[in-house]
């Protein structure tokens, strides 16, 4: 182990932790504020339960529209919003702010997706049952497609990992500041392949995780 490495150890966990708690930031909003979001996309869309062709195409609007914008372009334009919500505009808890911003219409689209692949015929036997709106997402839609909700939460992950990185550029914190400062500024180059790998394995990680889940929950 080079002195380079050695001397920013403590950096460094400081700087996993720091994208980890990104991630799960970034994370939790698509889960909890995308996937409704994305559900909700879907009963909305042609030909399904809760059509309605305005509403749908705002919503859709709104989701292409935040998804068009490049995360760099994004993180400085929510700048201010940052400040008001975090506090500084600076830090790992400041970055989480854009992080979950583009990670909400990110989830929302996959999850519409995923759900646009349920056999209709499932879901109208269900209503012919006279299962209720929200008993038909939960005990349908959600279940029939759990195994690639998972990928797409596991997608979702492996590309915000990267997206944390960039929030180093502009003081984010996490992996990817220690790469710019050390391996960048400083020519550490020991330290630059030591933050690749870092972030080489954390996506190997997560996807195989999220294959696994997958795979267990696919019953077909």
């Amino acid at each position: 182990m080079s002195e380079n490495i050695i001397a920013i150890l403590p950096e460094l966990w400081l700087a996993i932790g720091q994208t980890l708690l990104m991630l799960a930031i970034g994370l939790s909003a698509a889960l909890f504020i995308g996937g409704p979001l994305g559900v909700l996309l879907f009963l909305l869309g042609p030909g399904q339960s809760l059509e309605n062709k305005p509403a749908f195409l705002v919503l859709n609007w709104i989701v292409n529209t935040v998804r068009s914008f490049p995360f760099i372009i994004l993180l400085v334009a929510l700048v201010p919003f940052t400040r008001v919500i975090a506090g500084t505009s600076i830090g790992p808890l400041a970055a989480a702010v854009p992080l979950s911003f583009a990670a909400i219409p990110y989830l929302a689209r996959l999850v519409e997706q995923c759900l646009r692949e349920v056999p209709k015929g499932v879901i109208e036997a269900a209503h012919a049952m006279g299962a209720s709106e929200l008993q038909i997402v939960w005990r349908v839609l959600v279940l029939e497609a759990r195994s690639g909700l998972v990928l797409a939460l596991t997608v979702l992950a492996v590309s915000f990992l990267s997206y944390s990185a960039i929030a180093g550029v502009v003081g984010g914190g996490g992996i990817g500041d220690l790469a710019i400062r050390y391996g960048y500024y400083r020519f550490q180059t020991d330290v630059m392949v030591l933050t690749v790998t870092l972030l080489v394995v954390m996506v190997q990680a997560i996807q195989f995780i999220g294959n696994t889940a997958a795979r267990r929950l696919d019953k077909r």
